[in-house]
């Protein structure tokens, strides 16, 4: 699953001043009315004065670090499910039950790729313990019930974000498309 988005924002979508080392910095994943999928990036501090057109599919907060001379941007245009899984998992991104379904779908995704490892549970058996393969960061993600009612919320949210396959065309009795 690869999604071609803007990398992040060298200023707050609100205000339109400069972030500045160190700042928060709320990212969200928006699909358009016309159905483009955005990334807004605001200070968080300003994150209640943000207004999205379009549905939100999910969103995380994280510490702004300039771009350092050289590094390709064209690079964090390409967000793939684990630079998503690597933004959402962070330990600095606020959970949200939208944010843990799609780190949970995510999660299922990159294991069956080998991306992630895993390295057991939790104490008290809450969260399971992922090794990212290429970093080996630990990460905790909520144990869930992988349900179809847990799959049809994640598909809702996937669809806002890459957009819903359009419905298969209605055969007629003359065997007909309709």
């Amino acid at each position: 699953m690869d999604l071609s988005l803007q990398p992040q924002a060298p200023a707050c979508f609100v205000t339109q001043q400069p972030f500045v080392e160190g700042q928060r910095v709320a990212s969200f994943l928006v699909r358009g009315k016309t159905g483009e999928a955005m990334r807004y990036d605001v200070l968080e501090a300003e994150r209640a004065k943000f207004e999205q057109e379009g549905s939100l599919v999910c969103s995380w907060v994280r510490v702004f670090k300039p771009r350092k001379a050289g590094e390709n941007a064209e690079r964090e245009m390409k967000l793939t499910a684990e630079a998503l899984f690597l933004n959402l998992a962070d330990s600095a991104t606020e959970v949200t039950a939208e944010n843990t379904r799609l780190v949970q779908f995510l999660t299922l995704m990159l294991e069956r790729k080998r991306v992630l490892k895993p390295k057991g549970r939790t104490a008290d058996g809450a969260k399971n313990i992922f090794e990212h393969a290429k970093t080996k960061q630990l990460f905790e993600v909520p144990v869930g019930e992988l349900s179809p009612e847990f799959f049809i919320q994640v598909q809702e949210q996937l669809s806002v974000l890459v957009g819903a396959a359009a419905p298969a065309p209605k055969v007629g009795v003359g065997g007909s498309a309709t």
